[in-house]
């Protein structure tokens, strides 16, 4: 394979789990901050989506790049690579949550799940000649919706059950 395939595949790789990760992972803070006990339920849920969702997604993109064809190679690793990087951005989250008191640890997490969210979606855009600047705006725009509507239900779910 040669340099410039290497360069282009490498982040689709790990930008398509950790994006994954961080979306999923602000709704949960957000969206379960408004329970009684917040902390555990958050954790606990954290663990779950890091292990079996993480299983889940990462199976059907294995699938997916199987029906393209891909190389074998070259979906194992994008397979490893999609694995480990939604676990990692989920451990990070779960660590926050876990060490720091639960307003403090939404903010910090927005900041760094929205920061890591610019970046990947800077370089991704840069890398395929896409405008940065739009590609930024709209996958921010998601994540905030998914924020939104997250928080909207855990609020919801606490006052009606």
């Amino acid at each position: 394979m040669n340099l410039q395939r290497l360069k282009s595949i490498l982040p689709t790789r790990f930008s398509f789990g950790a994006t994954s990760a961080i979306i999923t992972n602000l709704g949960l803070i957000v969206g379960f901050d408004s329970l009684t006990n917040p902390k555990s339920s958050i954790i606990r849920s954290m663990l779950v989506i890091a292990i079996a969702d993480n299983i889940s997604d990462t199976l059907g993109m294995h699938v997916y790049q199987e029906s393209q064809k891909l190389g074998r190679k070259e979906v194992i690793a994008s397979t490893f690579s999609n694995y480990a990087a939604r676990l990692l951005a989920s451990l990070v989250f779960i660590v926050m949550v876990a060490v720091l008191p639960m307003p403090i640890a939404t903010v910090v997490a927005m900041a760094y799940g929205m920061g890591l969210l610019v970046l990947t979606s800077y370089f991704i855009a840069r890398d395929s000649n896409v405008s940065p600047r739009k590609a930024v705006i709209e996958h921010i725009v998601v994540a905030v919706l998914v924020i939104l509507v997250s928080d909207w239900l855990g609020k919801m779910l606490s006052r009606h059950l």
